[in-house]
């Protein structure tokens, strides 16, 4: 690595770690749903609730994280999200009543949401286009990390403390929380925030920095972007001239969720006990699926600059439908104790990784011209969230609707892969190797 690539690397690795605890903050709950159910006493509207409670805090995080990041910058949001992270972990693993157990998971989603927008949009306004990809891809990286390392965790200590487990599963996210608190304040600024705030210099000094090939060219295409838009905010994201990159948003996210990504982490012990498993078994089963998420997503992190983002997306989409056809087959014919679903459900988390899971956050950061990034990524967020909402409350209904229940959304979730396969391959542009300006440009002449 040159040593002028050290910088922006090491910075886009600290700004990522809030992708790891999103992560873990993700996966956790699905070690502590069952003995919080126990707890408190809840039936399964409830239970359900407790779980999505999380999720509907994600929503308004990702919605209202645009606006204070452009008021008072990608890093300073960046903080508070840690500092959230922290104390809704320590709240929740200390909470006897139920009230407050869901006031702080819903709080612990706003920070969630928060940092599933800015962490990517601090990142890509830092990258130099040729790393971009990877870079970004960072948080991603870190998200896969932090789910492993929330299903390792919740096996560790289901395996060790046998009382009150779940108090620890939930609690142990304030380590990282602090120690991502701490590495906040070695990071700077971003050039792309600068010059909207009129310090182009020192804009141009932290281009350098960062490893830009071109740092006058870039600060120039920067300038000329934000140029005659002094008040970002008063940007109308859903202007006609932005319809092309919100529409691909929308459906990027749309796509993410309609996989089954998140029925399949919420639920994996659970989904894993109906195959046959025991508990602790089930438990080292989502190991097996966050091991299997961490690898392809380091694979597809390495060639995302090289194949682009819309091939990925391409070749994920025919390994997904074909997998989740395959495990809908397998509950259709009733062989729910078949070892052949947990292939299936690896081979899906595999192909989900190498693609979606990759390019979503990267791809989401660089359509949206610099005025209206923040509302952008708010919104590709948002329409994230609601999606997985929607999906992960569902699921179990679906799921449990019939003898061939599971079938069902497995089904409903292969076509859904088709239909993506389809529209990407129709509409979806390449965004890999350009500048963001030069993005914008190409996407307002589609």
């Amino acid at each position: 690595m040159k040593k002028n690539n050290t910088y922006v690397f090491t910075c886009a690795l600290i700004a990522a770690l809030g992708g790891l605890l999103f992560g873990f903050d993700t996966a956790v709950i699905s070690g502590a749903e069952k003995s919080i159910q126990e707890m408190f006493g809840l039936d399964g509207f409830w239970h359900g609730f407790t779980v999505a409670i999380a999720l509907i805090g994600t929503i308004v995080g990702a919605m209202t994280a645009g606006k204070p990041a452009d008021k008072y910058g990608r890093k300073s949001v960046l903080i508070v999200i840690a500092v959230i992270y922290g104390m809704t972990a320590l709240a929740t693993a200390v909470a006897d009543d139920w009230l407050v157990f869901i006031s702080f998971r819903f709080v612990g989603g706003i920070g969630v949401g928060a940092s599933s927008v800015i962490g990517p949009m601090y990142i890509a306004e830092i990258a130099p286009a040729h790393l971009r990809g990877r870079l970004v891809g960072m948080f991603q990286l870190n998200v896969v990390s932090g789910i492993l390392l929330a299903f390792f965790s919740n096996y560790l200590i289901s395996s060790v403390v046998e009382v009150d487990a779940w108090r620890w599963m939930l609690g142990v996210q304030a380590l990282p929380a602090f120690i991502f608190f701490a590495l906040l304040f070695y990071i700077p600024s971003t050039p792309r925030l600068l010059v909207l705030k009129g310090r182009s210099k020192e804009a141009l000094g932290l281009l350098n920095k960062l490893a830009s090939r071109d740092p006058e060219n870039e600060l120039k295409e920067i300038e000329e972007s934000l140029q005659g838009d002094n008040a970002a905010s008063s940007a109308n994201l859903f202007a006609k001239e932005y319809r092309l990159p919100v529409i691909l948003a929308i459906l990027v996210a749309v796509f993410n969720q309609m996989s089954g990504i998140n029925a399949i982490m919420y639920y994996a012990p659970r989904i894993f006990e109906m195959t046959g498993f025991g508990k602790d078994d089930a438990l080292l089963q989502s190991v097996t699926i966050g091991a299997t998420n961490f690898i392809f997503t380091m694979l597809a992190m390495t060639v995302i600059d090289k194949f682009g983002r819309k091939k990925l997306l391409l070749i994920g989409s025919i390994g997904m439908m074909a997998f989740l056809g395959m495990v809908a087959k397998t509950l259709f014919e009733g062989s729910t104790g078949n070892i052949l679903v947990v292939v299936y459900l690896v081979g899906f988390i595999a192909f989900f990784a190498f693609s979606q899971g990759a390019v979503i956050w990267v791809f989401i950061s660089e359509i949206f011209p610099n005025k209206i990034r923040a509302k952008g990524q708010a919104l590709g967020s948002f329409t994230h969230w609601i999606m997985a909402a929607m999906v992960s409350w569902m699921f179990p209904a679906i799921a449990e609707s019939g003898a061939n229940g599971g079938g069902v959304a497995f089904m409903i979730f292969s076509v859904a892969m088709l239909v993506q396969l389809i529209v990407v391959f129709k509409f979806f542009p390449e965004t890999k190797g350009k500048s963001l300006e030069q993005i914008q440009k190409e996407l307002k002449q589609a």
